[in-house]
């Protein structure tokens, strides 16, 4: 039976960065507005001022102090406080399958691959610009792949799920060579004009190569194991989909943008996980001091920091644990492969590392590697 391995990994950022002060400045003009506006109903008691945002607040609550974002004057400006992205015909590709064939590409490259030696495309994402055709379908025609493609989706883990799909897809010789590829644009669903969450998405694309080992370039990554898990919550939902209609001004409806609730998240999330990679590790008789690194999904600093902790034994250090939250912010699916394609090349043959996803669903899934060549 053929083994997978990750061949190289691609990232693509968007060239628009928004730093918390920009951020902020943006929130806290837009309250101070709806503050006036309301004035009447806020003096009776009908409505609660809008309270202002900080930088300070910001970074304790998240660890985040920028993100790339697809459009930045909607989202700073504060009559709109959203992106603002043309809607493209259909002969031109679209802006997500854009992205996705930027960050295939370099994956590509890195690989010394072209277009004919990939087998099937997964676009494996949290957001997904339409129902059909599949964004992994147009990815594969700009692309120029022969084969399969198809979309999936499992909000944040949606990347590590597409990695074992891939794998599965390799042992069972139905591909030597698929790519897993990760367009993100977390910017569109979200409520700026929330205090508790309007820091916490950015945008960008990320893909993975997933290949046969005998296949694979001499210098790849052995995937020694993958576990996923899934638990419903409605803790982090979104009910914006094509089933359901927006309000007449656009899709700004608060329950058709990205909510949560974050205290429950962290207390339930963070011990699932914990104990997750745990009994991962020990199905493949691994101990965790065996990790020479931890790319865990980029959502929290605290939450993966106990994380962390709960699995090391210790706070891990910036080596064993690094963080990308600071200046891409929380990318859904994207996040911990981006920890992983920035923070992985000074790992020696032999070392074993852990690529670990989790979120709405809730869904999780790990991913561990051992270096190679």
């Amino acid at each position: 039976m053929p083994s997978p391995v990750i061949s190289a990994t691609g990232l693509w950022t968007p060239p628009n960065s928004i730093s918390n002060e920009e951020l902020v400045e943006s929130y806290n003009a837009w309250a101070a507005m709806w503050n006036i506006e309301n004035a009447a109903e806020i003096q009776s008691g009908l409505l609660e001022p809008k309270q202002p945002s900080s930088v300070e607040f910001i970074e304790k609550a998240s660890g985040i102090k920028a993100r790339y974002v697809i459009d930045k004057g909607g989202v700073l400006d504060p009559g709109i406080m959203a992106p603002r992205i043309d809607e493209r015909p259909n002969e031109q590709i679209s802006i997500m399958a854009e992205m996705g064939v930027h960050a295939a590409r370099d994956a590509l490259k890195r690989a010394g691959r072209e277009a004919k030696d990939v087998d099937a495309v997964i676009c494996a994402a949290s957001n997904m610009q339409r129902a059909y055709p599949a964004m992994a379908i147009e990815i594969q025609d700009a692309l120029g792949i022969e084969g399969f493609a198809f979309d999936m989706n499992v909000a944040c883990s949606s990347a590590t799920f597409g990695i074992q799909t891939a794998a599965d897809f390799i042992r069972s010789g139905n591909a030597r060579s698929v790519l897993v590829v990760n367009p993100e644009i977390c910017s569109g669903h979200l409520n700026f004009t929330d205090r508790d969450s309007h820091f916490i998405f950015g945008d960008v694309a990320t893909a993975v190569l997933v290949e046969a080992e005998e296949f694979a370039p001499a210098r790849h990554w052995k995937i020694l194991g993958t576990k996923l898990k899934t638990q419903f919550s409605n803790n982090i939902r979104n009910n914006f989909g094509f089933l359901n209609r927006a309000d007449p001004d656009g899709i700004g409806a608060p329950d058709k943008l990205f909510v949560q609730e974050g205290r429950k998240v962290f207390k339930e999330v963070v011990p699932m996980v914990a104990e997750m990679i745990t009994a991962h590790l020990a199905e493949l008789s691994l101990q965790p001091a065996e990790l020479r690194r931890m790319w865990l999904h980029q959502a929290n600093a605290n939450m993966n920091r106990l994380i962390s902790s709960k699995v090391l034994g210790h706070e891990a250090s910036e080596a064993e644990s690094p963080t990308v939250l600071d200046t891409y912010a929380n990318t859904s699916s994207a996040g911990s492969i981006i920890a992983f394609h920035l923070h992985s090349d000074d790992i020696a043959a032999g070392q074993k590392g852990l690529i670990c996803s989790f979120g709405a669903g809730y869904s999780a899934g790990t991913v561990v590697v051992e270096r190679a060549g």
